[in-house]
Order: C-alpha cells, then structure tokens, then sequence
C-alpha cells in the first residue's frame, strides 16, 4: 500500500527567492492592522467593556426584531440581542448601568419583567468595569509575556538572530490576527486571547521545526550559499508543516460548523492562526536568518558540499 504524501520528497520549492514579496505583503498586513485596530477599534465584549449578559431559551423560534424593539425602548443604553447557536437561543448584552452592582441588577429585573416568566434564563454574567479592565491589564501581559519568553528561550536554545526572527514571526501572527478582528468586528472576549497564545505556542513550534532544521543543515553544509540552505531546509520540513496545519484546520472546521456559536470565534481565531502561522514560518522567520546573518562555524561539524544537498537524505 502506498503511503499518501501530501508533499513529494525530492520538492524544491525556492521560497527565499520570493522573500521581497512576502516581505511587502506582510509589511502592508501588519500596518493596514494597525491602522484598521486604531480606526476602527476591536469589539471587545462584555469580558472587557463590562455589562450584563443574559441567555435566553424560547419555546418558538425567537422574534429578534420584537425582541430588539421591546428592549431597546426600556432605557437601559446599549442592547445587544442575538441568536446563539439555535433559533430558539438568545444572547442578550446590556451595557454596563451607572450605578454600581444595584443598577446591574435592576437592569435585570427589568429585563426579567419585560420578557416575563414563559422564557427559560439559562444563564447570567455581570462584569463590573473594574474587573473589565483588569481583565484587559492581563490579558496584555499575558501575550507580552509569552512572547517575550519565547523570545529567550530560543536565544538560549539557538542563537539570537533565531530568536529575533521567530519573535518577529510571531509579532507578525498576533498583529495580524487583530487587523483582522477589528475589519470583521467579530466580538473579542477572553476566549480570543486563549485563542491568541495557542496561536503563539503553535506559531513557534512551526518555526522551531524549521529553525532546527536549518541549524542541522547549517552544520552539514558549511560552504552552502545561505539562500540555497534556507529553501533546502524548509522543503525537508514542509511535508511535516503541511500535514500537521491541514489535520489540524480539518478539526477546526468541524468545530467551527458543528461546534455552535459559544466557541465560534474562538475556532475562527484558531483557524486564521494556523494558516498565518505556518505562513509565517516559512516566509517571514526563514528569510530573516538571511537578513540577519546566522553563525557559520559550528564547533565539531563536518563540512559538506554544496552539491551533496540534493542528493542527502532528511
């Protein structure tokens, strides 16, 4: 029985002769981001603007425009109603009241006697706008953190022009992956900064298998132009990046279809970053090391010629 390859063995595929075009592209990314986050702001939810949330369960399919005209009309600021998964689930978000936490709970009692007692209440969330912004404070250092710790242990592990590009990298990945939030104005609550830091630990993880690759090679092959080594290694990993990022986006998927609109953003968030990770990977960390310049002389390396790359094996 044949064995399914997704990738043949003998690709060449000369990635770091595109590393110009990437380098526009991802440079017009991460600042149109930029831009579109200070323009036009992320949609934070209840997590980090404070609020009321409450889920609602009908017998019927929900009327959302009644539903909308009977709370929008009850004084209590912003109202924000939705399906949540079936037609017979509603999310509803109400903004937070001055007041303090009695003006929270009158907020829900008004709500409670509008829509009366035939609703099912399946649940209740109050954030009060303190615990919002210390939801906020650490979720910022949680990503910051991560980065930065990621950043020396591939200093320690490999050596600092791999860590610049795989930190960069990652910038890259979790910058983007705003820009696009804030286009969409998909809802960013506590799940999305979950979503961000596996995004990071899977980001690096891809740029690890290609980094160690490249200084295996870097060992090997001594006199090989940098350029020739980098697409060299990249090709020896792709098999591996392109099967563990498809498997993986093929479980997203059917979370993202099938897994109902509690996780929904959380598996779009996973699903752009696969995709912009293992792009990443390839066309932003591996050419980097070109840019930067990367030790030469490893210590008790045999050297090899440039010609033998095509013949060796893995």
């Amino acid at each position: 029985m044949r064995k399914l390859k997704l990738v043949p063995d003998d690709t060449n595929i000369r990635f770091i002769k595109m590393r110009f075009a990437a380098l526009m592209l991802s440079s017009a990314a991460v600042l149109a981001s930029i831009l579109m986050v200070i323009v036009l702001g992320l949609n934070f939810g209840i997590d980090f603007r404070g609020g009321t949330m409450i889920e609602i369960g009908t017998e019927e399919p929900a009327d959302i425009a009644d539903l909308r005209n009977r709370l929008g009309g009850l004084g209590l600021g912003d109202v924000q109603i939705q399906e949540f998964g079936a037609p017979t689930d509603v999310l509803i978000r109400i903004e937070t009241q001055p007041g303090g936490e009695e003006a929270q709970r009158g907020a829900i009692e008004t709500v409670r006697a509008e829509l009366g007692d035939d609703i099912e209440y399946r649940r209740v969330e109050v954030v009060g706008p303190t615990v919002s912004g210390e939801l906020i404070e650490a979720g910022v250092l949680a990503i910051v953190l991560a980065v930065g710790m990621m950043l020396v242990y591939i200093w320690f592990r490999f050596e600092w022009q791999f860590s610049v590009g795989a930190v960069v990298a990652l910038v890259h990945d979790v910058v983007i992956t705003l820009g696009v939030f804030a286009l969409l104005q998909l809802e960013f609550n506590l799940s999305i900064i979950a979503a961000l830091l596996t995004i990071v630990g899977y980001s690096m993880n891809d740029t690890v298998v290609v980094y160690d690759r490249v200084r295996e090679k870097l060992r090997k092959y001594k006199r090989m132009p940098l350029d020739e080594l980098l697409d060299f290694a990249v090709n020896k990993t792709l098999s591996r990046t392109v099967m563990t990022s498809v498997t993986t986006l093929l479980a997203l998927l059917s979370l993202y279809i099938f897994g109902g609109e509690v996780i929904r953003g959380f598996t779009f968030a996973m699903i752009w970053g696969i995709i912009i990770g293992t792009y990443s990977s390839i066309f932003v960390a591996a050419p980097l090391l070109l840019w930067l310049g990367v030790k030469r002389d490893w210590s008790g390396a045999a050297a090899g010629e440039p010609g033998q790359a095509a013949k060796s094996a893995n």
